[in-house]
Formats: structure tokens, sequence, C-alpha cells
């Protein structure tokens, strides 16, 4: 049981790298980027592309994993997302879903339709034990990885100047122009970290939850669920909720594994229905 715990909050935590990235454009952006997963995607191929064809070892990957989706998603946001954050939700949606179909195409048609195999070094390979429990060295890996982020992100969003000027930004862009923020920047800055993020997460998940092209849409519900049942005014919210569908998930799949996703699907309903804005958001005012 304490294995089956630990490989859950390793799950957990690898669901709120991915999905951190949506949290910060959907709660400080109020920006609905269905397409996020599609980001993800593009840092896993990156690691499994550079370390299939190039040689490279695979943690040498995890910085570009990063730095090529950022890139994408700062040009991206400045051609295609910018002109769309003044109109509506649903129009949000049928943007970015449009972009994810595009992007499932385009990696079947490049790539092609088959998983994705990661050989990880062997220093990340096998499992050891402490104290009777069975830890797996690659997802302790992904734990102190995921943990290291997010210290940083929640010092970031808190303590820095760059933090302040970007909820500046959301609660009233035009004042925070006035004051000599550029917000485009602001906002161009954040998506492209968001981006970082999920590619970053992509290439830690692809050896843990597989790769292949249809990989955005298999895991958009549930980039949704961590985002909605933590809320999104606060780090703390998607981590906790994160971890909580996580160690559902693989507790449900290891105990009752005909019911599926049944359990992650149950909890989220009971948290809703208790905290409609999320365990840490804000309860909408009159």
């Amino acid at each position: 049981m304490l294995t089956l715990l630990f490989d859950g909050i390793a799950y957990g935590m690898l669901l709120f790298v991915l999905a951190v990235g949506l949290a910060v454009t959907l709660g400080l952006m109020n920006f609905v980027n269905l397409a996020h997963g599609a980001f993800a995607m593009a840092g896993g191929y990156v690691t499994v592309l550079l370390m299939e064809r190039a040689g490279v070892p695979f943690l040498a990957t995890l910085p570009l994993a990063f730095m090529l989706p950022a890139l994408v998603g700062a040009v991206a946001e400045r051609t295609l997302y910018r002109p769309m954050y003044k109109r509506p939700h649903l129009d949000h949606v049928l943007f970015s879903i449009g972009l994810v179909f595009m992007a499932v195409s385009a990696v079947d048609y490049l790539v092609g339709s088959q998983q994705q195999i990661i050989k990880l070094p062997e220093f990340l390979q096998g499992r050891f034990e402490i104290g009777g429990v069975g830890i797996g060295r690659y997802r302790l890996f992904i734990v102190i990885v995921c943990l290291v982020l997010t210290a940083i992100l929640q010092l970031v969003l808190a303590r820095t100047r760059f933090g302040s000027r970007l909820r500046a930004a959301v609660d009233d862009p035009r004042v925070a122009a006035g004051l000599g923020i550029n917000v485009n920047q602001v906002f161009s800055v954040t998506f492209a970290v968001g981006s970082g993020l999920a590619g970053l997460g992509g290439a830690l998940g692809a050896e843990v939850l597989g790769l292949d092209p249809s990989f955005p849409l298999k895991f958009m519900i549930y980039f949704l669920i961590v985002v909605s049942v933590g809320g999104t005014t606060t780090i703390t919210g998607p981590l906790l909720a994160a971890l909580l569908l996580g160690i559902a998930d693989v507790f449900g799949k290891y105990y009752v594994p005909k019911l599926g996703a049944f359990v992650v699907y149950t909890l989220m309903v009971v948290i809703l229905f208790w905290r409609p804005q999320g365990l840490f958001g804000r309860a909408a005012t009159k």
C-alpha cells in the first residue's frame, strides 16, 4: 500500500507539472487553452527524437523539452492567441480544440502513429526499498524535479516583481499599462513559461504515461480535472488536486481495475458538489 501511495504521489506530481501551465493561463490570464496538451506532446517528442535520432542523453534533452515548446508558445501567443483574448470563452474552446486536432494530425503524418518508447539511463531504472517500501528510482526523480519546479513557480508568482506585474495585468490591464507595465510582454512570457512547463511534463511523463499522437486528447480531461478541482486562484489548489487524483487513480486501477478511471471521476464530482469553485478557489461574489 505504501508503494502504491508513493507511485500515486509521483503520478500526481507529474500531472501537476503537466497541468500547471493551464492553471496559469486559465486562472491568471482568463484564457481557456485546450491546446495545452499539444505543448506537452511536443516536449515528449523532442525528448524521444533527440534520444533516438541524435543520441542525446535523456537528462540533456529535458532543458530542450522545456525551451522549444516555450519558444513555440511565445510565437503562438503573439500571432494566434493574442487576438483571441477578448473573445468569449466558447471561442477560446473552439479555437484551441482546433489547434489540438491540427497538432495530432501533423505529428501522426511526420512521425507516425506508433507508441514511442523511451529508454531511461540505468541509474533511473529499477526500484530500491526503504523500510519495506518499494520506491521506483524514476518516480523518485519525478517527485524531486516536480517539487523543485513547484517551489520555484510559487516563489516567482508570490515573491517577485514579475509575479506582482502579472497579477496587476490580469486584474486591470488598462491601469497596469498606465503604470508602465508592458501587459503584452507579461502575458507572452507567462504563456511561454506555461507551455515550457507542459513540454517538460510531457518529456518526464513519456515513460510513465506513454506517448503517441493522441496524447493531447487522452489527457486533456485530466488537465481540466486538476484545474477545476484545485481552483485557478493559487498554485496550491492544482497541486493538491493533482496529488489527490494521482493517488486515487493509482489505487483505483490497482484494487478495482475494471472500473478504470471511474474512481477519479467520482472523486471529481464529489469535490465539485462540495466546493463548486474548487478546493482553493474563491467563491463568486454578487
